[in-house]
Order: C-alpha cells, then sequence, then structure tokens
C-alpha cells in the first residue's frame, strides 16, 4: 500500500504531497498521523527553505475521510482526538519561519480548507472550487477552518461560506483574498514550484521571518509585535546575507554624478 502522505528535499524545497487520489486525498488516522509526522519534520529541517505542499489526483482534500470514520466507529471523543493530530501539523506550518505555497488543483472542501490555509500562498486552477460544506453532513467546521477562515476573507465572507452550500469559483477565490492566484489547470503545481524557487533563490531566511511575523501578529498586542518586528530586524542585519545585500543596493543606488563625486573628493 502506498503512503498516504509523500515527502520529499530537493535543492531546499520540501515538498508535501496528499496521495489519496481515490478518496479525493480525505483524511483517515493513518494520513492524519502521517501528516503531523512529516510536517513537524519539515518545518524543523535545516535544508529545507521552502514547502510546497500539493496532491495527487484531480483534487486537492476533501478534508476528513467520513466514510473511514463512520466505518471504523470513531466516537466523539475519537474523532476530536485525531482532529488535534491533523491540527499539529497544521501548527506545524502555520508557527514555522518556513514559507509554505499550496499547489490546490480541483476542488477544495470542508477540513480541506482548513489545510489550504496552513499556506501562506495558494496557488489554484482557473477551474478550481473551494468551500466548507460541513453542514450538509451535519457537522461543524475544524481543522482551523473558524481560526483561519475569517483573517484570511473577513468574518462576513467566512460567515457566507460555512452558512451557505456553496463552493467559491478561482476568480471568486482570488478576489475574497482566500488564494493568491488562479492559473491553467495544468499549471498549478508548475506555478507553485516557482513561488516557491523565488523564495529560495532570494533572502530566504529574511521571507521565513517575515511570514512568521504576520503570522504572530492577531495573538499579541501592537506593542509586542512591534518588539518582535524590531528584534528580528536587528538580527537580519547582522546575518552575512543582509548585510551583503544592503551593500549590493546601496552600489546600484548611486548615481553617476555621486560616483564623478566621489572621484572628485579622491583626486583632492
Amino acid at each position: 500500500m502506498s503512503e498516504p502522505i509523500l515527502f520529499s528535499v530537493v535543492d531546499g524545497l520540501g515538498r508535501i504531497t496528499l496521495n489519496r487520489p481515490a478518496r479525493l486525498n480525505a483524511f483517515d488516522e493513518a494520513t492524519a498521523r502521517s501528516w503531523e509526522r512529516i510536517t513537524a519534520e519539515a518545518v524543523a529541517r535545516d535544508d529545507v527553505g521552502a514547502i510546497l505542499l500539493d496532491a495527487e489526483g484531480p483534487s486537492f482534500c476533501a478534508g476528513g475521510d467520513v466514510l473511514s470514520m463512520a466505518a471504523g466507529g470513531l466516537s466523539a471523543a475519537g474523532i476530536a482526538e485525531l482532529a488535534g493530530v491533523i491540527n499539529r501539523g497544521i501548527l506545524s506550518l502555520t508557527e514555522s519561519s518556513t514559507p509554505v505555497v499550496a499547489a490546490a488543483q480541483g476542488t477544495t472542501a470542508g477540513g480541506g480548507l482548513g489545510i489550504l490555509l496552513a499556506s501562506d500562498y495558494a496557488i489554484v486552477g482557473e477551474d478550481s472550487r473551494i468551500g466548507s460544506l460541513y453542514a450538509n453532513m451535519g457537522l461543524t467546521p475544524d481543522l482551523s477552518v473558524t481560526a483561519h477562515l475569517g483573517r484570511a476573507v473577513g468574518q462576513r465572507r467566512a460567515l457566507q461560506l460555512v452558512l451557505q452550500n456553496r463552493l467559491l469559483s478561482a476568480a471568486e477565490a482570488v478576489e475574497w483574498g482566500l488564494v493568491a492566484e488562479a492559473v491553467a489547470p495544468d499549471q498549478v503545481r508548475a506555478r507553485a514550484e516557482a513561488v516557491a524557487r523565488f523564495w529560495l533563490a532570494g533572502a530566504t531566511a529574511a521571507y521565513g521571518q517575515a511570514k512568521r511575523l504576520v503570522r504572530a501578529a492577531p495573538e499579541r498586542t501592537v506593542v509586542e509585535q512591534l518588539e518582535d518586528e524590531a528584534r528580528t530586524i536587528g538580527a537580519a542585519l547582522e546575518t552575512a546575507e543582509a548585510q551583503a545585500r544592503v551593500a549590493a543596493f546601496a552600489a546600484a543606488s548611486r548615481t553617476p554624478r555621486d560616483s564623478a563625486q566621489a572621484t572628485k573628493t579622491a583626486g583632492r
């Protein structure tokens, strides 16, 4: 039997792939535990500078595998425990200083919306659809949907999505700010990888710290956030990468007049 989630690292890019296409990449117990383990490993590795979250098959993620849960006779306590396992994986991604891009083709629904929201930058196909749909089965949102959806799109729009039997189109998801880009369906993964490679080719650590600061802000006072910003930029300025980039920027910013004046002054 194939692994429910695949993980690989190539040239600084950690790729986490949901791998249950026959079940629309819905989470059963094995998938949940694999998710918790792999996300923790991905953000802890020194050789991972960016993470790409994608999925096999025609759909990104349908959330929890309700049929598997029903067949397994999971109790309320068991379902809550399993949600906690998946939540720990979500927190590994959102609380880390590693930027995460998602390639979310096809349909994303239910808890899959929470998995999508664990990314920092999401790419979908132009034919993609995204929704909540929990109430269709008498269930309530989980896997960070109520924690992150309102922050992403605003409370009123979040309520529209969770209180209606609605799937957003890709264009609507971009307009709402739920995802960053909608591209041709066959270009979703390629575009997501290009975003990740942009981070890796640039000031990778700075992108990661910027992500961490933005993610942390809602839980803090303004004073706490400003103090962290000050500490973080101070620490960044001491790195060899920042010093080299600042020096290069300064050199490129000099005008021909500046250079001529410097030469004239040096010749006195």
